[in-house]
């Protein structure tokens, strides 16, 4: 049954925007962590999105998106007061909350929008939640003002300076290590962020939750598209995951696998791009 979308705001307009969807029985089951898949017409592809915020009560469920190929182009093209043909969800496993007292939760990107219904559930779970964000500069910063109604700091890194402070997020990480007393970290955002962000708690020995976005077909473990190794076995990010252990994720491989249809995936956008009105 269609899905209707019932606000719409472009955060980054061209780029990134966010959807505030009317899903009831997803959102009366969703947890931090889960994703949904979604598909926009009957012959198109299903894609997985976290979701980044959900509330039971008023059967809503808010997703955010970076428009980098045909499916998002095709995501981005409704309003509010349409609709989505397909979501399907709450899948995956939610992230595994306890109160271990300070948590750094770092994000990157959209990484952003997920890494924000994560670090709710720790905060409600009393946790002393430091939120660490990063963007190449300002206008690409994402849901700062909604983190800052929670966590009980916020740190904001630019690539250039041009906000908080400058340089890269494993940077204020490692400080907070260093000063001890942090029960876990948890990294949601681009392959390399996340990668840094594993590699700079190791010699620490904290907890480091990562959640992975490999290629995923049909979201239920039939496909096993989303193969990845983790700790030396492979394992299904949609049935395993998206959560695993950031030191035990072999990133390298997943890296390569991202990069297994990315001449497809331009081609197809391409050709969308030029069969659209004036080539938008």
């Amino acid at each position: 049954m269609p899905t209707p979308i019932l606000r719409k705001e472009r955060l980054i307009p061209g780029k990134t925007s966010k959807l505030v969807l009317h899903a009831p029985e997803i959102a009366a089951k969703a947890r931090p962590g889960h994703f949904v898949m979604l598909r926009m017409s009957p012959e198109g592809e299903r894609i997985p999105l976290t979701i980044a915020d959900a509330d039971p009560a008023r059967g809503e469920i808010t997703i955010v998106y970076l428009v980098l190929g045909k499916s998002t182009a095709l995501l981005e093209a409704l309003e509010a007061g349409d609709s989505i043909l397909d979501v399907c969800g709450p899948l995956g496993r939610p992230t595994k909350i306890e109160k271990v007292g300070t948590v750094i939760c770092v994000g990157g990107g959209t990484g952003i929008a997920a890494m924000h219904h994560i670090a709710k559930g720790h905060a409600r779970a009393g946790n002393h939640v430091v939120a660490v964000i990063g963007a190449r500069e300002k206008s690409l910063l994402l849901f700062e003002k909604e983190l800052m109604g929670f966590v009980n700091e916020l740190v904001v890194c630019t690539d250039d300076g041009s906000y908080g402070r400058k340089g890269l997020v494993t940077e204020p990480l490692k400080e907070r290590l260093e000063a001890g007393g942090v029960g876990e970290v948890v990294a949601v955002g681009p392959v390399p962020m996340m990668a840094a962000v594993a590699e700079t708690t190791r010699p620490f020995g904290v907890a480091t939750t990562v959640s992975l976005n490999p290629i995923m077909v049909d979201g239920i473990g039939m496909c096993g598209a989303c193969r990845v190794s983790v700790g030396g076995k492979t394992k299904f990010a949609c049935v395993d995951g998206p959560e695993f252990d950031g030191h035990e994720v072999d990133f390298p491989e997943l890296r390569r696998r991202l990069a297994a249809f990315r001449e497809q995936e331009a081609e197809s956008y391409d050709r969308y791009r030029k069969e659209q009105p004036h080539g938008n």
